[in-house]
């Protein structure tokens, strides 16, 4: 066969298995009631837990950042792309996780990439949970450092591989509140273990800023880790800004020698254009709005209390998750995505969520919930749900 006949093959093959995925197009702003292709519906697939992306505060926040700094940024920014909005959005986020700095990446998947590979290489070790993120799989093997993974979230099983390691550095990378399942890692555990064998620890907090502890200030405020002045050195924070924040990027939070070491050789922050200088100031507006967020919040756990009361003694469980994260677990690739579809006729957008993105035998329903949604939404979604059963 020639190269194009082979990936067709692939796609072939993916199609049979129920392992392709499909776009829909979105035409309205991020919100829990979308059109999506043309349709009106309910949608319980986005990370804007908060309902920011559509707020008119942000929009407005935008609008004043683009009289100031125009569109780009035009440049890296070590070169002249690094603008008074980015600073002042690393001081501000610095100060917002406890952490003595701050740096701005583009992306969390740049940020992930850009920091192991920064921080550890060849004769180091990574030590990583089964279940992290893509992100952090791929950025261990850019390292060339070894590769240690452990059972999700087994901690006998991850301390006997720190005994065991003749490596010169080493990182424990862990999803701080796992993408797939919602559940919470064990991060006095980790950093415990850390400390015990000389270890820093990366935690990406993708989905716990803005949603969890005390304003919203993420994992590390959670378990009460996160005061500037007993925040341990050896604790790497990443967190998103397109998720609960409601815009795009992210930021990663530690010592002063550690964001300093990032800014002379993380690639992925040196070798790319800066983002635009309009997202830094909005994403202040943004960070005001989450510290005074609580009520959001509260909104926010009264949905998931009410969806996990709906959906109890259903056979298909749902995964333990404190977070807006609510996985039903329905084993068959080919059920859930009849499951999906059937509630997609019904005006509820639910994803299919199948392997590799989780483990084989476990595709589920990935049920995000934001503070957008009403007490009317979830429940429609509930009685959906139990038809179905």
């Amino acid at each position: 066969m020639t190269f194009e006949q082979e990936l067709a093959a692939d796609l072939a093959a993916r199609e049979a298995a129920g392992l392709r995925r499909v776009r829909r197009r979105l035409d309205t702003p991020q919100r829990a009631q979308v059109d999506v292709d043309g349709r009106h519906y309910i949608a319980f697939c986005s990370n804007d837990y908060l309902g920011l992306a559509a707020d008119p505060r942000l929009a407005a926040a935008a609008r004043e950042a683009l009289m100031l700094y125009g569109v780009g940024a035009g440049a890296s920014h070590l070169i002249l792309g690094h603008s008074r909005a980015h600073q002042e959005l690393e001081d501000a986020l610095a100060a917002f996780a406890g952490m003595p700095a701050a740096l701005l990446f583009s992306t969390g998947y740049m940020a992930n990439l850009g920091v192991i590979s920064a921080l550890v290489g060849r004769g180091d070790a990574v030590f990583a949970d089964r279940l992290n993120h893509a992100s952090l799989n791929d950025a261990v093997l850019l390292s060339r450092a070894a590769f240690k993974r452990y059972p999700h979230n087994d901690l006998a099983a991850l301390e006997r591989l720190l005994a065991t390691t003749p490596a010169r550095r080493r990182l424990v990378a862990v999803d701080a509140v796992f993408s797939m399942d919602g559940d919470i890692a064990p991060v006095r555990e980790l950093l415990a273990l850390c400390e015990r064998h000389d270890a820093l620890l990366y935690l990406d907090d993708a989905h716990g800023f803005g949603v969890l502890g005390e304003q919203g200030r993420g994992t590390l405020s959670h378990f009460n880790l996160s005061h500037s002045s007993i925040i341990s050195p050896r604790i790497v924070y990443m967190a998103t800004l397109g998720k609960a924040a409601g815009v795009s990027g992210a930021f990663v939070a530690g010592s002063a020698v550690i964001i300093e070491t990032l800014l002379q050789q993380a690639r992925t922050y040196i070798y790319t254009t800066a983002a635009p200088p309009l997202l830094a100031h909005t994403l202040l507006a943004s960070l005001e709005i989450i510290a005074a967020g609580d009520e959001r919040r509260a909104q926010l756990r009264a949905r998931i209390a009410q969806l996990q009361e709906g959906l109890a003694g259903l056979p298909w469980p749902l995964l333990p998750s404190e977070t807006p994260i609510q996985p039903l677990i329905v084993g068959d690739n080919r059920q859930v995505l009849a499951l999906s579809a059937k509630l997609a006729e019904q005006g509820l957008l639910v994803p299919a969520i199948r392997p590799p993105t989780v483990p084989q035998g476990s595709a589920r329903l990935r049920i995000s919930l934001s503070a957008d949604h009403s007490k009317a939404d979830v429940a429609r979604l509930v009685t959906a749900l139990r038809e179905a059963a």
